[in-house]
């Protein structure tokens, strides 16, 4: 049972309380950045809630563990809609008793918002962070955002008029990706780190980082690791895996394979290094698709739910791609393979394509390096900037 701890500090021992929430690893990226901007601006505040490893970092204290959040697909949220439900209503109760400067939400719209409305109800500010995708699908949220959202923070630049059109307060405050990831990747220092040949063909392998995505895409990742490694058997594999129980699960896939004689390097280094070792990546679609998009890589971006929740979403969505850099390219400038067209055939076709495409894989990088501009500002200070004026610790007009 989730717990929420007592003792709450007294107003005259703490300069401010902030509450966040993160429910998954983007958003604890995410608020982890904007933690590190406030942090020189408020140097005894108190910042508490649901966050991950990224947030503790930065000094908070998460009060309930954020993996107990962590849920993929709509149809697999139901059986834990009543554990979860409690979560939010522990943690509203304590909220609305403690009264902190401003609420949080990092991303997890469905918990958050939720919550963000009925604090804002009791006179919380609240502050989104990051926007919903209604410009991608379920755009009616946008009625819900107009009664939960003090002030939404965006992170690509085409949202800001989608929210102030809508009457949302909204603040641009670019990619914290663009500003972690080199304009120009050193790709030979990746490849000594993992120990691979700088003159190797690397195709790094990324299923994803919850079980969830593993599931429904590891086995597929890795029978088109088997057939590209039978197309070219010096062809190198790079797979980043975090947790010991993803871990586990990748491993028993692979032995079940029996990929005896692939290259293939299973490695807790980090999915930056891999990346940035790789000639092509094959990624689960989300956020890692920009990450690997901001080290100018190509990529095949593949997606598969459980098929009742597909069937929802394939009818919800207001355009043609589910890939980030394909969204911010506004055209399909790498493949994506959907459900039941991500086979392990189809997949090392795409990547196997790629890989031989010289002239495209060229293009590309200048793509993406356009991209990267785009994208790139100061995030931290930004978003502590915007917070700051909601909860009034900087004067309106002071921001750049």
């Amino acid at each position: 049972m989730a717990s929420f701890a007592d003792g709450v500090p007294s107003a005259a021992a703490r300069d401010v309380s902030l509450a966040l929430v993160a429910g998954e690893a983007s958003g604890d990226m995410l608020a982890a950045r904007l933690l590190a901007g406030l942090r020189p601006h408020l140097p005894q505040a108190r910042f508490h809630g649901i966050g991950g490893p990224r947030m503790i970092e930065q000094g908070m204290v998460s009060d309930v563990p954020m993996d107990l959040l962590t849920v993929r697909g709509l149809f697999e949220v139901i059986p834990r809609y009543r554990e979860l439900k409690g979560i939010q209503s522990r943690l509203r109760d304590r909220l609305i008793a403690e009264r902190p400067a401003a609420f949080i939400g990092a991303d997890y719209p469905g918990f958050n918002l939720g919550l963000e409305e009925q604090l804002r109800a009791a006179g919380i500010p609240t502050v989104h962070f990051i926007g919903p995708q209604i410009w991608a699908w379920r755009g009616g949220r946008i009625k819900k955002i107009q009664r939960a959202v003090s002030h939404m923070l965006v992170i690509f630049p085409f949202e800001e008029a989608i929210y102030r059109a809508a009457g949302v307060p909204v603040t641009y405050i670019g990619h914290p990706l663009a500003e972690t990831i080199p304009l120009a990747p050193d790709v030979a220092a990746a490849r000594r780190a993992l120990g691979l040949p700088l003159d190797a063909r690397v195709v790094t392998v990324m299923p994803g980082s919850r079980m969830g995505e593993l599931k429904y895409l590891a086995e597929a990742f890795v029978r088109a690791v088997q057939l590209l490694a039978a197309r070219d058997p010096g062809l190198r594999f790079v797979v980043p895996m975090v947790g010991e129980r993803q871990r586990a699960y990748f491993d028993q896939i692979v032995t079940a394979a029996g990929l005896q004689g692939v290259e293939l390097i299973v490695t807790a280094e980090g999915s930056h290094t891999a990346i940035a070792a790789a000639d092509a990546v094959l990624v689960a679609s989300g956020t890692a698709t920009l990450e690997v998009a901001l080290f100018k890589k190509p990529m095949v971006i593949a997606y598969k739910v459980m098929r009742a929740s597909w069937e929802i979403m394939r009818h919800m969505g207001y355009q043609p791609w589910i890939g980030l850099p394909n969204i911010l390219a506004r055209e399909f400038v790498v493949p994506e393979l959907l459900q039941h067209a991500a086979t392990p055939e189809a997949l090392a076709d795409a990547v196997w394509r790629q890989l031989q495409d010289t002239a495209g894989r060229e293009r590309l990088a200048q793509r993406f390096l356009d991209m990267h501009h785009s994208l790139l500002r100061n995030s931290a200070e930004e978003s502590a900037q915007a917070v700051l004026q909601i909860i009034g610790r900087t004067a309106p007009g002071t921001r750049r």
